[in-house]
């Protein structure tokens, strides 16, 4: 088990992650391509990213089972939730991708027989009745539809995070590449079948999502998730759905509905108990280990 200073540090390294993912909402608004292209390049830029960190570290690239699943979990949340953007309000898109924390707790009980702390619970309970006032907004066919892509998006990354929480630092790294490759190699020849208008403006943001938004952030999680637990990872990711509609507020003036904001807030206020909890009940248990 991680000492307590480690958990610490790689939730921080998570916060970070987390605030990185955020600024995806307003720069996917700006470039007017179709989702399938936007990840595509996208992930390419970030395979670039995430492959010179490998180099320089030494870390090598495995293909294994656990490398395999990890990336094909990672190219799907990143169809799914790209595609949510386009058809839902980037509010929407991000909070409810944030059910990969029921959706962790369901797999780990089902496929890992793993017991969680009654807490751990009460959060996902609490978090999920937030999310469900998001579908209380009058929703259009397009929305509802760019919802509950929003979820699915929300089970790939459960998936990704239960995945690459169980496996060694290379295949975890290796993981991560490969969701990015797969999603260039789905992604970018979409090219040929949808208008794609190049302009200074989507350059600049898909390189800003390549770079800033995808590939540094992949990295600091595949470090963080090495001492710190799937669901903690998906937790402290609460990061990510309070920024990101901020910033889309700020720069494109879109705004979330009521019941979505309610919601959004009642989230944040789970997670961010959730992790003050956890906290001390880490430094406790760590404490009576230390006294034993």
């Amino acid at each position: 088990m991680a000492s307590s200073s480690s958990q610490r540090r790689s939730v921080g390294l998570m916060a970070v992650c987390a605030g990185l993912w955020s600024i995806a909402g307003i720069f996917i608004k700006l470039v007017p391509w179709n989702a399938m292209v936007i990840a595509g390049f996208r992930s390419l830029i970030a395979a670039v990213v995430v492959l010179v960190f490998m180099r320089m570290t030494g870390r090598r690239v495995k293909l294994n089972l656990s490398s395999f699943q990890s990336g094909v979990c990672i190219a799907a949340t990143f169809f799914a939730f790209v595609s949510a953007n386009k058809m839902t309000t980037a509010a929407n898109a991000i909070v409810l991708q944030f059910t990969s924390p029921v959706f962790i707790l369901i797999i780990s009980a089902l496929v890992f027989h793993q017991h969680f702390h009654r807490m751990d619970l009460i959060t996902v309970v609490v978090t999920l009745f937030g999310i469900s006032l998001f579908f209380f907004d009058k929703l259009g066919a397009g929305k509802l539809i760019g919802n509950c892509l929003a979820i699915l998006a929300g089970l790939f990354m459960a998936g990704m995070y239960v995945i690459t929480g169980r496996t060694d630092d290379d295949s975890r790294m290796s993981g991560i590449l490969f969701g990015h490759l797969l999603t260039a190699v789905i992604g970018v020849p979409m090219i040929f079948i949808f208008p794609t208008p190049v302009s200074s403006t989507a350059v600049i943001s898909i390189l800003a999502l390549g770079v800033i938004q995808l590939g540094i952030p992949y990295i600091l999680y595949g470090l963080a998730v090495k001492d710190c637990p799937p669901l903690a990872c998906s937790l402290v990711g609460a990061i990510e759905p309070l920024l990101n509609p901020l910033w889309v507020f700020l720069f494109d003036g879109e705004r979330p509905g009521k019941f979505a904001l309610l919601g959004g807030a009642i989230v944040i206020a789970a997670v961010t108990g959730w992790c003050v909890w956890r906290d001390r009940f880490v430094s406790v248990n760590s404490q009576n280990s230390l006294n034993d």
